[in-house]
């Protein structure tokens, strides 16, 4: 199996080198991830500035990588179509520093990175630690290989990916896996003014996550379940119709001449 990994945090991340090697127990592995972080960069991809390609080493790793001045998107397109000659049989984001839950998956680039690979056509996996702080990426990796090979094994409806966040605790307190919608995940954000030494001002967004742990029907959420300690994984796809309202909106426009 020819396995392409990649993230937002960077090349040289703790979670993309856990990930790397756990991956690489399964499968021929090979990094393409941005040469710096490109956290909350959404499915942006690079049009208007050359992209380059740099191979890189990583600590402890036998496996290919490589360094791209562009964005997650970018680099599952360039991993698969130029350094992997689109031979690739799964793509696998992560290990996102911090929670990818709820509405977060629309900020992500850990998230677009594996939809970016559903377009493509390819199984496609996005991992998350739900912590900025901790180091230990272990268990996550652990959780990867698991969600990696259940997924090869039964598959996904085209365009679908699995969105996982995996709870920053020890491996024996984890209380098993959810398989869950997502919920809904707002932040009470704040622009802070500050002035440079030339005398213009510049923005700094700030805030803090204020988390619905049930969605507005009252089921439960990866919110819910992370939050008691079970791993979350959640089905979903880049089609965003709301296949369910388009009758409605339909009846907006019975009679066009009124256009």
């Amino acid at each position: 199996m020819r396995i392409l990994v990649c993230n937002d945090d960077g090349i040289y991340s703790k979670g993309i080198q856990q990930l790397a090697s756990s991956m690489s127990t399964i499968g021929e592995t090979t990094v393409v991830a941005p040469d710096e972080e490109r956290s909350a960069t959404g499915h942006a991809i690079t049009l208007h500035k050359p992209l380059r390609i740099k191979p890189v080493s990583l600590p402890k790793l036998n496996v290919r990588a490589f360094a791209v001045n562009g964005t997650p998107a970018d680099c599952v397109k360039i991993g698969y179509d130029i350094i992997m000659e689109r031979k690739v049989d799964l793509v696998i984001s992560g290990i996102n520093r911090g929670p990818n839950l709820g509405t977060d998956v629309l900020y992500s680039g850990t998230v677009s990175a594996a939809f970016e690979g559903a377009i493509l056509g390819l199984p496609s996996i996005a991992i998350s630690l739900v912590s900025y702080d901790s180091d230990d990426y272990a268990v996550a990796g652990k959780v990867a290989i698991h969600v990696a090979e259940k997924l090869m094994k039964h598959g996904l409806p085209q365009g679908a990916i699995l969105n996982v966040n995996v709870p920053a605790v020890p491996e024996e307190e984890i209380k098993g896996v959810k398989t869950v919608r997502l919920g809904i995940r707002r932040y009470a954000e704040n622009y802070i003014k500050r002035v440079d030494p030339r005398g213009r001002p510049y923005y700094w967004l700030t805030g803090e996550a204020i988390d619905d742990r049930a969605n507005y029907d009252g089921a439960e959420t990866d919110i819910s379940a992370v939050a008691d300690n079970y791993v979350a994984i959640t089905p979903v796809h880049f089609d965003l119709t709301l296949h369910s309202y388009i009758e409605n909106v339909k009846g907006w426009f019975q009679h066009p001449a009124s256009l």
